[in-house]
């Protein structure tokens, strides 16, 4: 099989991958110019492969075994690298885009905490769980598409931060039936909830109360990140469409009927309309 051939499946594969496990990332992937759109989504393909190993294993140590493997893929010391199409095609990325292999790592490491059911324990540390994956994502995505500078750093973690605690928000069901703790203790503690609580599956208005200022939290992070993008190189700008989203969620999330317990499902066509209704907006607004 030509090389052109096995290049040409490889970044099928990580559409694919994209597709099915992060939608919102694969939509917002088809508002960037054609020529960055593949190398976007290795780096997305490479997040979704790392992000779902805690879903692939029952214990710890399996999981680490496999982040270790895509550690030594980045230092170049995996056997089989060759093999993988997610990894030939990141590989691909990092050599024409430049991207820093170091903040890749530290992706990779910040998901061990994924593997465990300790609790996230404070606002501190979920701030810095989420600036080495969901902002380092922006980061590594503006990069390819630009070269990086302090302001795209200070945007991008605005962005993924935003981002990343909505990302909790609507995971919330899941990881709950899994007791596995995002919101952070201490923010629990202060609303006068708990673990057991939050792990109960019901509404109280300690938990809401809680969950409610992790929202306003994001919100402010969201409109730092769109006041910021306004200012951006042109070029960065379909990067960060994602945020479209975290508005959407965030005003979902802000109905006085909803239910953080229940999954809210949105149907491709739906992400769909409002990346393109955003995408014709300054400020990434659908309305």
């Amino acid at each position: 099989m030509s090389a052109g051939k096995v290049g040409s499946d490889a970044a099928a594969f990580c559409a694919a991958l994209v597709r099915e496990h992060d939608f919102g990332r694969y939509a917002s992937a088809l508002f960037v110019a054609p020529q960055l759109r593949r190398a976007l989504l290795s780096l997305y393909a490479f997040n979704v492969e790392i992000s779902r190993i805690r879903d692939q294993v029952s214990q710890p140590l399996p999981g680490e075994i496999r982040l270790q493997w895509w550690s030594d893929m980045l230092t170049g010391q995996a056997a089989g690298a060759e093999g993988n199409p997610v990894a030939t095609e990141l590989q691909l990325t990092i050599r024409e885009s430049g991207l820093p292999v170091e903040r890749l790592l530290r992706l990779i490491d910040e998901h061990q905490f994924d593997l465990y059911n300790d609790p996230m324990p404070t606002m501190a540390a979920l701030d810095g769980y989420l600036n080495d994956t969901s902002a380092a994502l922006f980061a590594l995505g503006a990069g390819i598409a630009a070269p990086s500078s302090a302001e795209v750093d200070h945007l991008a973690r605005h962005a993924g931060l935003a981002h990343g605690i909505v990302q909790l928000l609507v995971a919330l069901p899941r990881d709950a039936a899994h007791r596995q703790l995002f919101v952070p203790a201490q923010l629990l503690d202060q609303h006068g909830s708990g673990m057991e609580e939050m792990f109960a599956g019901r509404q109280t208005p300690s938990i809401r109360a809680a969950l409610n200022e992790l929202a306003g939290t994001a919100r402010q992070h969201l409109e730092m990140a769109l006041q910021l993008l306004t200012e951006a190189p042109r070029e960065i700008r379909p990067v960060f469409l994602p945020l479209a989203l975290v508005r959407r969620d965030l005003d979902c999330f802000a109905h006085a009927d909803h239910d953080p317990y229940l999954p809210q499902p949105r149907s491709h066509l739906a992400t769909l309309w409002t990346l393109w209704r955003a995408s014709r907006s300054r400020t990434f607004r659908a309305e």
